[in-house]
């Protein structure tokens, strides 16, 4: 679970808008492969797991290949299987 609002566990604004989400928003980073460049920001994902589903937007990536920058705290890199979740989801 991620904080995607100003201040909050990602640091800077996502990747996809530039903009910063609220926690009560359905939004997800995606691992580096699941990103896939971009191609995959602002769309509608569902996403399945423990026996139910619920639906979030693409916004922002889980760095897979070298980790975050100043701005997310030099965070180690993601796993490959990422779908980090704001509260909402």
């Amino acid at each position: 679970m991620n904080s995607f609002e100003e201040g909050g566990d990602s640091g800077a604004p996502s990747e996809c808008d530039k903009n910063y989400h609220s926690d009560d928003t359905p939004v997800v980073a995606l691992s580096t492969g699941w990103f896939n460049d971009k191609s995959r920001c602002l769309k509608n994902i569902t996403i399945y797991g423990n026996g139910q589903s619920a639906r979030a937007i693409v916004v922002d990536e889980c760095d897979s290949t070298k980790g975050s920058h100043d701005d997310h705290d030099y965070q180690p890199p993601c796993r490959n299987d990422i779908v980090d979740v704001s509260k909402a989801v």
